[in-house]
């Protein structure tokens, strides 16, 4: 128990600590559709962006997946220390070119979902 005392002012200073910087995370959810056709490129070029976007000061993740009932369909995870960070991301050296190459593959425009921590948000 004295263990436990001597620890829970330290807890408390680091929940206080750590509960703005949660706060501020921006997790995005991006869904990218290719066309049938063109579906091994639009992979090729989204796990291009892997490394340098994991890079980018602020990324937190960046996972690429694949819709389990429609093949052609990507989710981007993407998670960001904030808000800054989001607004940054675009401006990537790599960004724009890969953007530009994946617009005439695409089945339709992409679908970005923008989120805030709910759960855990004090942890």
């Amino acid at each position: 128990m004295r263990i436990k005392a001597n620890l829970a002012p330290r807890l408390n200073a680091l929940l206080v600590m750590t509960t703005p910087v949660k706060a501020a995370e921006r997790h995005l959810l991006v869904t990218i559709r290719s066309q049938p056709a063109h579906r091994p490129r639009v992979q090729e070029l989204l796990l291009d962006l892997l490394a340098p976007v994991r890079s980018e000061p602020g990324c937190l993740y960046y996972h690429l997946f694949e819709q389990a009932e429609d093949p052609n369909a990507f989710v981007l995870v993407a998670g960001w220390a904030n808000d800054e960070a989001v607004a940054a991301h675009p401006t990537h050296p790599e960004v724009p070119g890969v953007l530009a190459q994946l617009g005439p593959l695409l089945a339709s425009p992409w679908e970005v979902l923008p989120t805030r921590r709910v759960s855990e948000a004090l942890a």
